[in-house]
């Protein structure tokens, strides 16, 4: 059988894996990379969006050729009012990140179409029997679940419209939630790549982890004939059931793992927003902050990579709060008021919000003011444990 070598394998070609291999071949070409992916495409089939302001300015020369639309602000509606915020709003689709990978890639850096079966410090077995032998390994293959972590799923199908005539919008729609409340919070996304081309997402904030596809196609061709848009074709469909933590003990999380030594990044390391299941701003930042390491060796990137995720999850404590009165003290029902109300607050804060950078001011202003929630509940649910995170019985990895 086969055996590949590299200085750095990486396992996983979804955002987080593709993130560090573009880094690392632009900033570290002296670092031989492998990147293996299950699929034949990198990247999936997904659309990541991210506001321009949670973006570093010394990261955004990596992050510009992924970006395949951009806009100068967004919309969000609820039944009480509307509001357009000026934030720019820029999507990345699965389409760019594979080609931008394999433009960068010498095509002996990228395998395609094979799974890993077994992970080891120093390399990998593959499905088919060949092996990997490296200095350093990074699993970056998403997760199944989370062991030992508590909270609840966001969970979504979106679907590209091609229309027969145009639909209207100037700005992505980032939450529309005038629509009819089904299984917890719902909303609707819209993204407009182009005049008769627009992305819709039907999104839940559940306690439930089940995802009914045929019920989301409905309700998403159902908000666009609300909107007036006669479809005539659907060109391309994503879903997900992404983890909202709410608690849990990270090093039993971590130590979980059959090798915990081996470095590890993306979902599988709990690099997301504990509230929004948000991860493209973090995967960017590890990734930058690997090309800047001595010392790539496995032990080394393993620790480091340990180090880089406990700090996140400290660093999380606030997000993991407002998700355990999220779930645990607003009905599902009121989830919706919860997210009306923060969407009044000051347009700075929203984008310190979104990047995981709030100050203690920000803190305090979005839990001050008239509740959204009862306050005898908010207090009990900081006590909450809230819905297991392990292996569910989902059918896919959580990317």
């Amino acid at each position: 059988m086969a055996t590949f070598s590299s200085d750095m394998a990486i396992l996983g070609g979804g955002l987080a894996g593709s993130l560090i291999a573009l880094a690392m071949t632009r900033h570290r070409p002296d670092v031989r990379v492998l990147l293996v992916e299950r699929e034949t495409r990198i990247g999936g089939d997904h659309v990541w969006s991210f506001f321009e302001t949670d973006i570093a300015p010394a990261h955004r020369a990596m992050v510009e050729p992924l970006i395949a639309r951009r806009w100068s602000g967004y919309d969000v509606h609820f039944p009480g009012f509307s509001r357009m915020l000026t934030t720019p709003y820029a999507s990345v689709t699965s389409q760019r990140l594979d080609m931008m990978v394999r433009a960068a890639l010498p095509a002996s850096a990228l395998l395609t179409g094979t799974d890993v079966a077994e992970v080891r410090p120093g390399g990998a077995v593959l499905a088919d029997g060949r092996s990997i032998r490296a200095e350093a390994v990074i699993d970056a293959r998403g997760a199944r679940g989370l062991p030992h972590l508590t909270g609840g799923w966001q969970k979504f199908l979106g679907q590209m419209l091609r229309l027969s005539a145009p639909h209207g919008l100037e700005r992505p729609v980032v939450m529309d939630a005038r629509v009819a409340q089904h299984d917890g919070y719902r909303f609707v996304y819209c993204l407009p790549f182009s005049e008769r081309e627009i992305f819709v997402e039907d999104t839940y904030y559940s306690s439930d982890h089940a995802l009914d596809k045929a019920a989301l196609r409905q309700r998403v061709g159902d908000y666009a004939a609300l909107m007036g848009w006669h479809v005539d074709s659907v060109t391309y469909e994503e879903t997900g059931v992404l983890p909202v933590i709410a608690g849990g003990d990270f090093e039993k999380f971590w130590n979980s793992a059959p090798h915990p030594g081996v470095a590890r990044a993306g979902t599988r390391a709990a690099l997301v927003n504990p509230m929004t299941s948000y991860s493209f701003p973090d995967a960017v930042r590890f990734a930058m902050h690997l090309t800047t390491l001595d010392n790539l060796s496995g032990v080394g990137l393993g620790r480091t990579s340990h180090a880089w995720a406990a700090d996140h999850w400290r660093g999380g404590r606030f997000y993991r709060m407002l998700t355990r009165m999220l779930f645990g003290a607003a009905r599902p029902e009121e989830r919706r008021t919860v997210m009306e109300r923060f969407y009044t607050l000051p347009e700075g804060l929203i984008e310190r919000f979104y990047a995981g950078s709030p100050g203690l001011g920000d803190m305090a202003r979005v839990l001050s003011g008239k509740p959204p929630v009862p306050v005898g509940a908010a207090l009990a649910s900081l006590a909450g444990r809230g819905y297991p995170l392990a292996d569910l019985g989902l059918k896919g990895d959580l990317t």
